[in-house]
């Protein structure tokens, strides 16, 4: 047997950590980048939900109100998340040093866990660990008031840097602006990229900005189709259902099966409602509620009254105990016409 000494053991200790450290810097090169995608398609969400109900929406507050009547559910959204994810940013870059921030999270963990905190209590912890930021919260200027982001309602102040991710985001920007490009060129926008080889969020943000942009033009949906309905039906349901959205919001005929298919099969609040809705404010309704009385028994009896209530706008009570007539399987064929948008998150 060959003898180690102990100063060899440390000199392969130092080398194999040498090592790590050196194959650690592509790496974290490329977990930058890729939560910088993620980020950058979480904020995009952000901004559309802004769009859709108005940048003075109370739910847009990080301390929003329980008023009555106020469904607790809707305060846990985008804005929550999002927004709050934005306004750590912010505190961690006020402070001016990560490890310092870290150094204050760490502190804050092991001063809090176990139990509820409400923002007072975050900020106070905060300030007291960096004492010097205390007179700078009083001052009036955009950004510096934790009032302004707690209780304003709209955007956030201040977004992080995400440009590291534009390894990632600028092929998705680069597809989404051949497809609507006018006039179309078939050619060079389906062999541009293969998405199969994309990240998940490289490809729920390209279909994302084609669901922005729908109704599309009758040529752009069907050669969106026939270059990837078929891979896109094979991939995960945050993809598939932003597929099927598209092919809603634009009464495409050919991919309507895969719809039916997927509500048949689908019981996740989140995945159903998205598309219930599409469906119920365009001239697909009555393919909604066939599917809605085939499969009503299956779903959370929650679920099944929110659906009930989406199928009920702009017409007659929906009954899902009483028996109707199964519609044939051929989708209704109706002229294309625009959807209203809703929330889409992944």
């Amino acid at each position: 047997r060959m003898h180690v000494s102990p100063a060899q053991w440390l000199l392969v200790d130092v080398l194999e950590r040498t090592l790590q450290r050196t194959q650690s810097l592509p790496q974290a090169l490329v977990c930058a980048a890729f939560t910088c995608l993620e980020s950058n398609f979480r904020l995009e969400a952000l901004h559309r939900q802004i769009r859709i109900l108005g940048h003075d929406t109370p739910l847009s507050r990080l301390q929003a109100k329980l008023d009555p009547g106020v469904n607790p559910s809707n305060l846990m959204n985008l804005f929550t998340y999002e927004k709050g994810f934005c306004f750590v940013h912010y505190l961690s870059q006020l402070c001016g040093d990560p490890d310092n921030f870290d150094s204050f999270l760490r502190d804050y963990i092991e001063k809090f866990k176990f139990r509820s905190v409400v923002a007072h209590e975050l900020l106070e912890s905060y300030l007291h660990f960096f004492p010097h930021l205390r007179d700078e919260t009083t001052g009036r200027s955009e950004g510096l008031e934790f009032d302004c982001w707690l209780n304003a309602p709209g955007p956030p102040l201040s977004q992080p840097d995400l440009s590291q991710g534009s390894v990632f985001t600028a092929p998705v920007e680069t597809l989404s602006q051949l497809w609507m490009s006018e006039p179309l060129d078939v050619e060079a926008a389906s062999s541009f990229a293969n998405i199969s080889d994309w990240q998940t969020f490289q490809t729920v943000l390209f279909l994302d900005k084609l669901l922005d942009k729908s109704p599309l033009r009758p040529e752009v949906m069907m050669q969106l189709s026939l270059c990837y309905s078929a891979d896109l039906a094979t991939m995960n349901t945050e993809i598939r259902i932003r597929w099927l959205q598209i092919v809603v919001r634009n009464n495409y005929q050919p991919d309507l099966p895969q719809v039916r298919h997927f509500l048949l099969c689908q019981t996740s609040r989140i995945y159903t409602i998205p598309l219930y809705e599409d469906l119920s404010s365009g001239p697909l309704k009555s393919c909604a509620l066939e599917i809605f009385y085939q499969t009503h028994g299956r779903l959370h009896p929650n679920l099944r009254k929110t659906i009930q209530q989406i199928l009920a706008q702009g017409g007659s009570a929906v009954q899902p105990e009483s028996a109707v007539p199964v519609l044939a399987t051929e989708l209704c064929a109706q002229n294309p016409t625009s959807l209203r948008d809703v929330n889409v998150t992944a």
